[in-house]
């Protein structure tokens, strides 16, 4: 593959990729407005015991996460690697 070649695949590949990143993200966002409760201005307010739960998350080592928790994230890197798979699997048919 000459390097024209690899930059059009990975040019291709981050609007791809952008795509899957926005529904995951659109995905989250609606996990946790759901789980939030509006306000009469419109905040929305996080039950304390999800602020700790995702404050422990975000500080720990992805190393150092609970097995269910590794998986949560897995669960969301499968999301990218079809389009990953096809643009190799396509990459010598160019």
């Amino acid at each position: 593959m000459t390097t024209d070649e690899a930059s059009k695949l990975l040019d291709g590949l981050l609007e791809q990729l952008a795509t899957v990143e926005h529904e995951r993200w659109s995905h989250w966002q609606r996990y946790m407005h759901g789980k939030g409760a509006k306000q009469s201005d419109g905040s929305l307010l996080i039950p304390p015991d999800l602020v700790k739960q995702w404050e422990r998350q975000f500080a720990t080592p992805y190393g150092d996460l609970t097995d269910k928790e590794k998986e949560s994230d897995r669960e969301q890197v499968r999301k990218y690697l079809p389009v990953i798979a096809d643009a190799l699997s396509n990459s010598g048919k160019r």
